[in-house]
């Protein structure tokens, strides 16, 4: 049989799940993750948002997305800790290792998510049983724990790994879809937004199920023909997009987060920005690159993907300059729509030798940007997460 296996990897409540292992490593007594706990903000300026939370957070309704000052409401003994995306990436990669041992067809989908195309592997003819071995590895070796979605498509491996958690492993093939799936709420379909939900409601349909069962024609009239389409196809478990794996050769550098909360002011937004400026930044400077293009992506509450970049008037890899243009690329492109993801990105990379400087107070400037960055990355890397903060950059304007 040529039946496609695909595999979706998830790891669960990822920042913090890898914060308390850096943690324990470094000889913490106790795990965040067994306390009301959350990735984000500044306890003592109380502003930012929640990236990650633990499970017992989750008890206190606090939800990622919202404002670090509404969560320290719900929850005053709250114990925050600041991100550290530079750390994210190292686990991230940690966690592909194992994965590159199960096949080469492997693309990441975000930093703690990642879809692998099993077909064809012998071990793959027991798919659970080699999801398991997989996800024990992950256990025993890394300390973290993951949810495996498996399916023979992209679409149902992901709706697969968002079953119950944590720590699991589903299926949902194509004869499990009337079961599994079709019961589910509409708003739990992928791509399927609020505004989506809040048009598909008003049309009488609640479930995936009645999406499925609902003429496509009435469903393309109300969303549009494109994302009526694809939303239709979904529901009836339909998609024909292939494992793409990342290319070899590393021609930009970039980070993005998916919020489950939308971000909806500007505030918000730029702390979101700063995290990945600064995960960007670094691993720019690891590689002794600049970049002469930063990008900011964007996607909304509905799934609309928009993107807007700048040429830099220098190459540049400090933290500070990455973050500025990340943000006035937000106010110029940002429509006010409530966002679930937001991305940074740096291209046009330069290596060392073919810096040009602009004029002499810029350079000037930019070696001084550029080691006071290095000298945080190296203290860090020494003494962790909290060693040193950036507390300056959301004050500029």
């Amino acid at each position: 049989m040529n039946d496609k296996i695909i595999f979706h990897i998830d790891v669960n409540s990822a920042f913090l799940s890898w914060e308390a292992v850096h943690r324990l490593e470094q000889g913490d007594t106790f795990d965040i993750r067994t306390i009301p706990s959350a990735i984000g903000g500044d306890l003592s300026k109380r502003h930012g948002v929640i990236l990650a939370k633990s499970h017992p957070a989750m008890a206190f309704g606090i939800n990622t997305g919202e404002p670090v000052v509404h969560a320290l409401k719900k929850c005053p003994s709250l114990y925050l800790v600041p991100p550290n995306h530079g750390l994210y990436e190292q686990y991230s990669k940690s966690l592909k290792d194992i994965l590159n041992q199960y096949t080469p067809a492997i693309e990441p989908f975000s930093i703690d998510e990642a879809f692998l195309d099993m077909t064809g592997i012998p071990a793959a003819k027991d798919p659970l049983k080699l999801a398991e071995e997989i996800a024990k590895r992950v256990r025993e070796e890394l300390n973290f724990t993951v949810n495996i979605g498996i399916s023979s498509n992209k679409l149902l491996a992901k709706m697969a790994s968002d079953f119950e958690k944590p720590d699991k492993i589903h299926t949902l093939f194509p004869h499990e879809i009337e079961k599994k799936m079709w019961p589910l709420p509409l708003n739990e379909l992928f791509f399927v937004g609020r505004s989506s939900a809040r048009i598909l409601r008003s049309l009488g349909l609640k479930t995936i199920g009645d999406i499925a069962a609902t003429d496509p024609a009435i469903i393309k009239a109300h969303l549009g023909r494109k994302h009526g389409e694809l939303i239709y196809a979904y529901a009836r478990g339909i998609d024909t997009r292939a494992v793409e794996s990342s290319p070899a050769a590393n021609k930009g550098y970039g980070n993005s987060i998916t919020l489950a909360a939308d971000v909806t002011d500007m505030e918000s937004a730029k702390e979101v920005l700063l995290s990945l400026s600064e995960t960007v930044g670094t691993r720019l400077r690891k590689d002794n690159v600049r970049a002469a293009c930063i990008t900011v992506e964007m996607r909304d509450c509905d799934f609309n993907n928009s993107s807007h970049q700048e040429t830099l008037l220098s190459p540049a890899n400090t933290t500070d300059t990455i973050y500025q243009s990340a943000c006035k690329l937000l106010k110029e492109a940002w429509k006010g729509a409530p966002l679930r993801l937001l991305g940074v990105r740096a291209s046009k990379l330069k290596e060392e030798e073919d810096y040009t400087q602009l004029s002499l107070f810029d350079y000037q400037e930019d070696v001084k940007k550029e080691k006071l960055d290095k000298a945080l990355d190296t203290i860090r890397e020494k003494f962790g997460t909290d060693a040193v903060k950036r507390g300056t950059l959301l004050d500029k304007k």
